[in-house]
């Protein structure tokens, strides 16, 4: 079952720490950074409302939402850190318990930051966790077609590829089509993600 706050951390080969963690109110100053660089950038790739733009949130009010929604089972919403520098955030969200033990996963990085496998890593740690720790069955990664970073990312992890998901989602003003990656605990096993990238180097 999930506990909130926890901390995910883990150390590349080439020394890189990847942290994943809880978003605090120090962050406000970087997250706001990294939000206000990144528009653009993000923009192609972020879920929309499709009434139209909602008002922002503030970023305490943020905070505190995601924080409530942890300690509730209904989201893990962490931040990734690389070297102790905040570099986009990694969550697990629509977490549906009953009769499905299933959730989503998604996240986004600082443009800066791309190229550097932290993405597979953090992806990896997020899921190893949320099928070994948190005691999930399934876990599903929704992704643009034209998203091919974020495709390669899901491919470097061997995730099953289960098809084309037309409309799947409201992204940049439209609904867009989407490619589903699924992986469940049997699919897994004892393994853990993180293990398979050591083991790829």
């Amino acid at each position: 079952m999930i506990r909130w706050p926890v901390r995910l951390q883990e150390v590349r080969a080439d020394g890189v720490e990847i942290v994943l963690r809880a978003l605090t109110r120090h962050d406000r100053a970087r997250w706001l950074e990294l939000r206000e660089e990144n528009l653009d950038w993000l923009r192609p790739w972020e879920a929309t409302v499709p009434s139209g733009p909602e008002p922002p949130i503030g970023f305490t009010r943020l905070r505190r939402v995601l924080d409530r929604g942890a300690r509730e089972g209904r989201v893990l919403p962490f931040v990734i850190e690389a070297d102790g520098l905040l570099v986009g955030q990694m969550q697990l969200f629509d977490i549906v318990w009953g009769s499905r033990w299933t959730a989503s996963a998604g996240y986004w990085l600082d443009h800066r930051a791309t190229g550097r496998g932290l993405a597979a890593w953090s992806l990896a740690m997020l899921i190893d966790h949320a099928l070994h720790d948190v005691g999930l069955h399934r876990i599903e990664v929704a992704i643009r077609p034209e998203n091919t970073a974020s495709l390669a990312v899901a491919r470097r992890l061997g995730l099953p590829d289960e098809g084309f998901r037309a409309g799947l989602v409201h992204v940049d003003g439209a609904w867009r089509d989407h490619v589903e990656f699924a992986i469940t605990d049997q699919q897994l096993g004892r393994d853990r993600l993180v293990e398979r990238l050591r083991r790829a180097g």
